[in-house]
């Protein structure tokens, strides 16, 4: 990896339990189709991937099937993984020392909660002084309101200046901030 190198894409949470909730997460083949989408372009442009794993004693079991990343996604040898047993990525994990190392700038962040660990994600990245992008079409829930609650935390979170908002398709890991 060059340390050149100046926009990581971090992938939260997309891990089996969470798919097969009763409620299923909103536009899940959409979703999977746009995080493989980002996925693939981080490796083509040699940016770094970070899968976001959650794991607790109860939910998300680490080690257990459900605690696996989603069947979609087969990770490269030379991604990252995280574990984390926060909502936001950056507390009590390497994450941030990670991303310094390699003199990142800016995170594209994708994947599950949009209310939970996205957003504090978002929040804690901005607050740690990375350039936040959300992309607001590679993000969900199992909420009975899923799509209302994307919206809304996809306003809330651009208004507020914590996140710029593009979707999976204008992604450039090739020249950050380009958008």
């Amino acid at each position: 990896m060059e340390t050149s190198q100046k926009v990581a894409l971090l992938i939260i949470d997309v891990q089996r339990e969470l798919f097969e909730k009763t409620l299923p997460i909103y536009d899940e083949d959409r979703l999977l189709a746009n995080i493989r989408l980002l996925a693939d372009k981080a490796h083509a442009a040699k940016a770094p991937v970070f899968w976001i794993q959650h794991s607790t004693d109860k939910v998300l079991v680490e080690g257990t099937d459900g605690w696996k990343l989603h069947w979609a996604f087969i990770p490269l040898k030379s991604d990252n993984f995280i574990r984390k047993h926060h909502s936001n990525a950056f507390e009590d994990t390497p994450l941030k020392a990670e991303l310094d190392a390699l003199h990142i700038r800016t995170v594209v962040v994708a994947g599950l909660v949009t209310h939970g660990c996205v957003q504090h994600t978002c929040n804690g990245a901005h607050e740690l002084g990375y350039d936040v992008v959300l992309v607001k079409d590679a993000h969900s829930n199992y909420n009975v309101k899923a799509r209302d609650v994307i919206n809304e935390w996809n306003t809330t979170l651009s208004h507020d200046g914590v996140v710029r908002l593009e979707s999976a398709a204008e992604v450039d890991f090739e020249t950050p901030g380009s958008k």
